[in-house]
């Protein structure tokens, strides 16, 4: 590991910025929890710029870490507050997420005249996300992310896929987008031993289940694995166990009833560490439309449960290895879909060569790859 040590005049412990506005139950909420005490392990200070009534909020707050609060409730604005805090405290890195925050981040800098290194995050595929958006949102986002996320010092995304998508729909040269895996799961999840769920389908588990966990939404595309499933149970006995929650339940519900399998299919509700569910089931069978790389399959793998996908823009490929550890199939295909799930069920891959493939997405390693991209010592120490 990478270690540098404070010569005595420096001043200690050296700080990161991490300024975030989230809805509170995001993808980048979970990142956040995650990596800000995982960076302040690692010797750093970290501030959290705090955006009132948004998210992230941290559980506990560590020590090391610090929440500043930027005195609004609205983004925009927080600038002035965003300008005093660079020019205050001075930060090594600047770490921001979603463009609207980007945007304000790299303003404020270019105001304060302050050496802090900006890196910006964008946690979604680009072209997908902004598809259902009017032709001025896309317009304008698209555009902000071409060029001005050309002053940021360092442009991250979750996966490959989704780098490869903003260099070709912005324009933005691809050699300054770097994509760096999440801090997903814990490294006792490997190795950890979970009790079965308090739910009657675990209590007897005499019929394979199938699991999927998400927002009950249009992106998570769960009428498509109801009819995979429906497919699949015509064949052998099986259920299936949706976890979240979300405005889709009643049609999902309605949709059990109408292909008649109502009585095999269950939807608990939301489960905020559904990682003894994931232990418990027989395969994990993931739908969705798009993402910019989705934390439930890897939490899966990492308790070694077999995977089946949707080969979505983007992530599911490199997650699962171009396919070779948990079959990809076409978006929307319940017939492929199903297919892939009777396939799986047979002949489940190794439980090692799953939590292999999760590896990456493990806290510690993932943080050591934020701070490669930060140009951060992976870990400092102070006498």
């Amino acid at each position: 590991m990478t270690k540098a040590r404070a010569k005595p005049s420096e001043p200690a412990p050296p700080r990161i910025a991490c300024f975030f506005s989230t809805s509170g139950h995001s993808g980048v909420d979970r990142l956040a929890a995650n990596l800000i005490p995982a960076l302040a392990r690692r010797g750093y200070r970290v501030d959290l710029l705090k955006v009132r009534q948004h998210g992230p909020e941290l559980r506990e707050v560590p020590s090391g870490v610090e929440v500043v609060d930027l005195g609004s409730r609205h983004t925009l604005a927080c600038l002035p507050a965003v300008v005093r805090y660079l020019r205050r405290r001075r930060p090594l890195v600047m770490l921001s997420d979603k463009d609207r925050v980007n945007r304000l981040a790299l303003f404020a800098r270019w105001l304060a005249h302050t050496p802090t290194r900006s890196v910006v995050r964008t946690g979604s595929t680009v072209s997908v996300n902004l598809a259902s958006r009017g032709a001025f949102a896309r317009w304008v986002e698209r555009h902000s992310i071409g060029w001005l996320y050309r002053l940021a010092d360092q442009v991250l995304v979750p996966s490959g896929g989704a780098a490869e998508d903003m260099a070709a729909y912005t324009g933005l040269d691809r050699g300054r987008i770097r994509a760096v895996p999440s801090p997903i799961v814990p490294a006792s999840l490997f190795t950890a031993e979970l009790p079965r769920p308090d739910h009657p389908w675990f209590e007897v588990p005499e019929r394979p289940l199938i699991l999927s966990v998400g927002e009950l939404c249009t992106r998570k595309d769960f009428e498509t694995l109801l009819r995979a499933f429906a497919r699949v149970r015509a064949e052998r006995p099986c259920r299936l166990m949706i976890l979240g929650r979300g405005s889709a339940r009643e049609r999902l519900l309605g949709l059990a009833r109408t292909l008649g399998v109502a009585d095999d299919f269950a939807l608990p509700g939301f489960v905020p560490q559904p990682y003894a569910y994931m232990a418990h089931a027989d395969l994990l069978a993931f739908s969705s439309r798009w993402e910019g790389l989705p934390f439930v399959p890897v939490e899966a793998l990492a308790v070694g449960t077999p995977v089946v996908s949707t080969d979505c823009p983007s992530g599911p490929r490199e997650i699962l290895k171009e396919g070779r550890i948990g079959p990809l199939v076409p978006i929307g295909d319940d017939a492929a879909l199903a297919a892939a799930i009777v396939a799986t069920l047979d002949n489940p891959p190794a439980k090692a060569l799953l939590q292999d493939a999760a590896r990456a997405y493990e806290i510690e390693a993932a943080t050591d790859a934020y701070l490669d991209a930060m140009r951060l010592p992976r870990e400092v120490a102070y006498d």
